[in-house]
């Protein structure tokens, strides 16, 4: 009786200590479900089950094909907490320069007896944090902390532009969409660019190394979509890395694509008689105009480079480029005339381009008829690559001016625009382009089987409104494939000198030409457009209007 007694007591004691702790789990476990409860709350309200927004609050910048631009990733930093120091801070110095030899001893001082706490290393690799681990000094903190990063480097870098602590976008794409890129974050989606990095990589190799052998001060480049006004690459030399900014050049700060303007000579020439055309001022390719002499006008003399010295007809006024000729051509349109297609084509307003770096375009303060011609030819007025580019898909794509965009355009998506030129008129202009490339001053872009058409220009550089002598601003401008136009490919080369490289020579010709050709073979067949010999514009009707020597005959 008394064993039976004492197991009942037993099993009663056992029964309630397992009672207790039960509840004790279950009040546990309740307040876990509580807490867990109340982050999945925050979270929704917070937009979704994403990442925390203290390490992944910006999106991907992705081009047309999905390939990253930038991306937001978990780093480790190097924190100094002064009053912590345990070591002398010139020994941590040197060996901290040791680790990171980007990084100067000096540098490093200044950091670790500066402020009471600060970051003395960004984004520092595991290699680099054990190094740093084996100094032993507890005075080092080692944060996580989210990190801007650029996986092509410096390709794109002005149209992207890059993220400084605390400040958000500094430049370009950063700037301009900081709070979509962060809204993007949200919900998990990309935020996707109208460049094919495949395009931007040969364009800047292409532009970059005539820029260098060139020894020129900088250039521009462009590839634009004729019917939809995507950007599919832009360049700006000289140039940085987002990854590590550092404008040791003022000049690569600046987009000279979309905010620096200049007078781009000769390139506004078929522009001019493609107005004069659809004004009713040319009616026949074969008319002839005075070329034997200069014209003076107002006092200012108008004179070609390379005089012909003879009457030449409108196809032979483009092939060589005369000044005097066009310059006739604008004073028969007029000054209304001529403005008109000038603000049509948007030449008096900023880019529409979705880049805070965005140029306005100076437009003459008086307007008289001196004006009036030399603007027919590219001078006195000043716009940027971009608005030039615009106005070339117009003359090419059937006359319609569509603004230019940096984001992608869903396929099938149709880009309104606003027709400038008749579709009669851009249909002559691509005979004429590719004219000038296969018989004219713009020969050296002439890509085999590409069926490139196209202008030259150049232009002394203004500088304070000024002009500087031997201070030239060579471009081509021109599109391709020209018996349907998909791209035009536009180039400037920034005040080359003339050296062994191009000849001696400092236009277009000579300079930006070849560039585009170059251009044009490599990325034609990345967009699907491949050489072919037995394709070309029917140009047999202008071909007999251009005079030649009698031995070619």
């Amino acid at each position: 009786m008394r064993r039976a007694d004492c197991r009942q007591r037993f099993a009663l004691a056992a029964d309630q200590r397992l009672r207790i702790l039960l509840l004790a789990f279950l009040f546990i476990g309740a307040v876990l479900l509580a807490r867990i409860g109340h982050i999945f709350i925050m979270g929704l309200i917070n937009g979704g089950g994403a990442a925390p927004a203290a390490m992944f609050d910006r999106a991907d910048i992705v081009d047309r094909n999905g390939v990253p631009l930038a991306r937001s990733i978990p780093v480790h930093s190097i924190r100094s907490v002064r009053s912590k120091l345990m070591h002398d801070p010139r020994m941590l110095a040197r060996e901290l320069a040791r680790i990171f030899p980007d990084t100067t001893e000096a540098t490093f001082y200044s950091r670790l007896t500066g402020r009471p706490s600060s970051i003395i290393r960004r984004r520092a690799t595991p290699d680099q944090l054990n190094a740093v681990n084996e100094l032993a000094e507890i005075g080092f903190e080692y944060p996580e902390e989210p990190e801007r990063l650029y996986p092509q480097g410096p390709i794109a870098a002005h149209v992207l532009g890059f993220v400084a602590p605390g400040r958000g976008g500094v430049m370009g794409i950063e700037r301009r969409f900081d709070e979509q890129l962060a809204a993007n974050a949200a919900r998990g989606e990309p935020f996707a660019l109208s460049l094919d990095t495949r395009v931007q990589a040969a364009l800047e190799l292409e532009l970059g190394d005539a820029v260098t052998q060139l020894e020129a001060k900088g250039g521009a480049g462009l590839v634009l979509d004729v019917d939809t006004g995507e950007v599919l690459a832009m360049a700006s030399m000289p140039t940085f890395d987002p990854n590590r900014v550092n404008f040791s050049d003022p000049a690569a700060q600046w987009n000279s694509v979309s905010f620096t303007t200049f007078e781009l000579g000769s390139t506004f020439k078929p522009i001019t008689v493609a107005a004069a055309m659809d004004a009713g001022v040319i009616t026949d390719m074969a008319r002839r105009y005075d070329a034997t002499r200069p014209l003076t006008v107002g006092g200012h003399r108008i004179s070609d480079s390379h005089s012909a010295d003879r009457w030449l007809n409108v196809p032979e006024a483009l092939v060589h480029s005369s000044n005097v000729v066009t310059a006739q051509i604008a004073d028969d349109l007029g000054k209304d005339r001529l403005q008109a297609t000038f603000r049509a084509l948007d030449f008096d307003k900023r880019p529409t381009i979705e880049l805070p770096e965005r140029g306005l375009p100076q437009w003459p303060r008086s307007w008289g008829r001196t004006t009036t011609m030399t603007a027919g030819f590219g001078h006195s007025i000043m716009v940027t690559p971009l608005h030039l580019a615009s106005a070339y898909a117009a003359l090419v794509n059937g006359g319609i001016w569509r603004p230019a965009t940096i984001l992608k355009v869903e396929e099938g998506h149709v880009v309104q625009g606003r027709r400038v030129f008749t579709e009669s008129t851009s249909a002559r202009m691509r005979q004429l382009l590719r004219m000038i490339v296969a018989s004219g001053t713009g020969s050296r872009a002439d890509a085999p089987g590409y069926r490139v058409g196209g202008k030259t220009g150049s232009a002394e550089r203004v500088i304070d409104g000024t002009y500087v002598g031997n201070s030239v601003v060579a471009t081509f401008a021109g599109a391709f494939p020209m018996d349907r136009p998909r791209y035009v490919v536009l180039v400037m080369i920034d005040r080359p000198p003339g050296n062994a490289y191009s000849l001696g020579q400092r236009t277009a010709g000579f300079t930006a030409a070849p560039v585009v050709r170059k251009v044009v073979q490599r990325i034609g067949p990345m967009v699907g457009i491949y050489p072919d010999a037995h394709r070309d514009v029917d140009i047999s009707e202008l071909e007999p209007l251009l005079w030649k020597p009698r031995a070619e005959r």
